[in-house]
């Protein structure tokens, strides 16, 4: 593991290109933006990235624009990337790249994104497991959503989506689509800090589906199993 956090770093020296067997690399608490992380394309073992508290997603050094992407090609033998309390307004597509097969987690949480793109839930479809965009700007997720087939844990909180009455149709669209609870294995779902309520998630098409997997899980539970948190969401 290589850790430059809390260094004031504003890039990474082109030297770190070299360091091509490193698997774990820790960059949070520095000052990386656009453009800043270049020789991250080379660093094909990596499978762990951590990018926390940092400024990705501002576009100016204070004298200039910036142009180019957020992130540079990332190695495909990424597992978790954690990219909290940024200034993303989108999604990276690198992370999300068609390349990225063994991503499992993924850490977006206090950011500015408003959406999940269809492409991030298709090219992710076989790996992703575990997706955390809370303090986003979040209203919906969108039916594609659905092709994630081994996601378990799905963290909403303090989001924008609000429910304002439960006969959904074409213009009331259901913000959480019905294949999130019936065609994925998830079986945590935090969306506390959104203008919904408890009641109002038990009118979700497909809910049943997603509280009768948490019944199983709590009954395995009770019988020796690793204790889960099997609270409603969070919502009251």
């Amino acid at each position: 593991m290589l850790d430059l956090s809390k260094n004031k770093l504003k890039r990474l020296p082109n030297r770190m290109n070299e360091l091509t067997g490193i698997k774990s690399l820790n960059l949070n608490d520095n000052k990386l933006m656009r453009g800043s992380l270049i020789p991250l394309s080379k660093l094909d073992n990596l499978q762990t990235l951590t990018l926390s508290n940092n400024k990705i997603g501002v576009d100016t050094d204070g004298e200039r624009t910036i142009v180019g992407p957020h992130l540079p090609s990332l190695s495909a033998k990424l597992k978790t990337v954690k990219i909290d309390h940024n200034h993303l307004t989108v999604i990276p597509k690198s992370i999300y790249a068609p390349s990225m097969t063994k991503l499992e987690k993924i850490d977006l949480s206090y950011n500015q994104i408003a959406a999940i793109p269809e492409a991030f839930c298709e090219h992710l479809s076989s790996c992703l497991v575990e997706l955390n965009l809370d303090n986003n700007l979040i209203t919906s997720l969108p039916v594609a959503i659905g092709s994630l087939v081994k996601l378990k844990s799905l963290s909403l909180q303090s989001n924008k989506i609000c429910v304002f009455r439960t006969s959904f149709d074409s213009r009331n669209p259901q913000p959480l689509p019905q294949v999130l609870f019936t065609k994925t294995p998830m079986i945590d779902l935090n969306l506390k800090g959104n203008r919904m309520t408890n009641g109002q998630l038990n009118e979700f098409a497909g809910f049943e589906e997603f509280l009768e997997r948490r019944k199983h899980l709590k009954s395995k539970n009770l019988h020796g199993g690793a204790l889960t948190d099997l609270d409603l969401c969070g919502l009251e």
